[in-house]
């Protein structure tokens, strides 16, 4: 399978982890429609220059501004975003043009990703793996979020995030470093290495 179809296979996969029906996912998730329009037109960016890549890249850019305006989210072909994205709800989700978001992420409704900061410090957020961002935070800035951390409802980060930390608040603060660990789930996620490897580090934190 190609990289595109292959990265939709998985976001599709992340709704049916969470007992989503097929055909729920299918025809009734605005966040996998939403998704499903952004591989495409991702993948269209990454072709050759030509006559071909032009109409494609028109056609597009007219299929994210219609599921832009039916589902209110907003994923920019240009933003990198990992396989295995799950949206759960709909409404007001905005990524920036240029950001990073990692594999099996979990992002709720009324989220906002966008550019902050001044000089060598403007720029966009970089989203680890595994993170899930809670419904109507805001983080902004050229920041870094690490892998497995927990952005609570409502927060609001403008510094970077260690890997497994829960923060909460505006402005957000780390509360523990228990991790997204119970929150998101995906195929494969009980012998994906890098998972049990963060959270051998948390049971070693608890046990400390």
């Amino acid at each position: 399978m190609t990289s595109w179809y292959r990265h939709i296979y998985l976001d599709y996969r992340r709704y049916r982890a969470t007992d989503e029906s097929w055909a729920g996912t299918l025809f009734l998730s605005q966040g996998f429609a939403a998704s499903t329009v952004y591989r495409i037109a991702h993948a269209v960016t990454k072709m050759r220059p030509g006559i071909i890549q032009t109409i494609l890249r028109v056609f597009m850019a007219l299929a994210q501004k219609l599921i832009e305006v039916l589902t209110g989210i907003c994923l920019p072909r240009h933003c990198e975003i990992g396989e295995g994205l799950y949206i759960g709800h709909y409404g007001t989700i905005i990524f920036p043009r240029y950001g990073q978001l990692g594999r099996n992420c979990n992002v709720g409704q009324t989220v906002t990703m966008g550019v902050g900061g001044i000089g060598d410090h403007r720029g966009c957020p970089s989203i680890g793996d595994r993170v899930f961002i809670g419904p109507h935070s805001v983080i902004v800035g050229k920041i870094t979020i690490g892998d497995d951390a927990m952005i609570g409802a409502g927060a609001v980060i403008t510094r970077s995030v260690p890997a497994r930390a829960v923060v909460l608040g505006n402005p957000a603060r780390v509360i523990s470093f228990h991790g997204s660990f119970s929150h998101i789930a995906y195929d494969g996620m009980e012998s994906d290495p890098d998972r049990n490897v963060a959270l051998n580090k948390v049971d070693a934190l608890q046990a400390g």
